[in-house]
């Protein structure tokens, strides 16, 4: 992504942001957003969205998924899933804050088509806070502003299944926290199928 697609990108994720988030220390979370890496970071070392700005693209789309996900009439009736714009903006936008500051710019060896070594650029992960995925990403947004009991669980088990969590736990937290199951929805269609 080039530096204007990282600008445009940046500005839906700060109008998204301002018009649905209005809790206490919403302002100081986004400046603490600005203070890091968050808009131009990649969103993993070499797989999903691994390039500048990737980070700030994969939590677009997951709110994208989000959005739609939970607007299905299915959600809302049979399953009772309906949560408020606020709820949905945070847990989507925010919920790989654990990815600020850890990817590195580096360079790796590769074989080009002729079977010649190559240089080229990729990502290192480089964390120096190491307090998980998802709770370590309940952890940042706690520290400006107080997530909802089904908010934090949504962020913290977002990874699903395919996390490293006991399997009989996130099956639990799914059941009991509907927002989990659906953010993990949303944030696997986007990496699955968008990205």
């Amino acid at each position: 992504m080039n530096n204007q697609d990282i600008a445009s990108k940046k500005q839906i994720f700060l109008d998204i942001f301002k018009e649905n988030v209005n809790r206490e220390g919403a302002d100081l979370l986004l400046e603490y957003l600005e203070s890091t890496d968050f808009f131009t970071a990649p969103a993993s070392t070499r797989f999903h969205c691994a390039y500048p700005g990737g980070l700030l693209e994969h939590s677009l789309n997951v709110y994208y998924c989000l959005k739609d996900y939970l607007s299905r009439p299915r959600t809302k009736e049979q399953y009772h899933m309906d949560y408020s714009d606020e709820s949905i903006a945070i847990v989507s936008l925010l919920h790989d804050l654990c990815k600020v500051n850890v990817y590195k710019e580096s360079f790796r060896n590769v074989k080009d088509d002729n079977g010649v070594w190559q240089k080229v650029p990729c990502y290192e992960f480089d964390d120096h806070m190491a307090y998980g995925h998802g709770e370590k990403s309940v952890y940042i947004i706690n520290g400006f502003m107080r997530l909802s009991r089904e908010e934090a669980f949504a962020i913290r088990y977002h990874m699903g299944f395919s996390g490293n969590d006991d399997k009989n736990t996130v099956g639990k937290v799914m059941g009991q926290f509907p927002l989990a199951f659906a953010l993990c929805t949303a944030d696997m269609e986007a990496t699955s199928f968008l990205e």
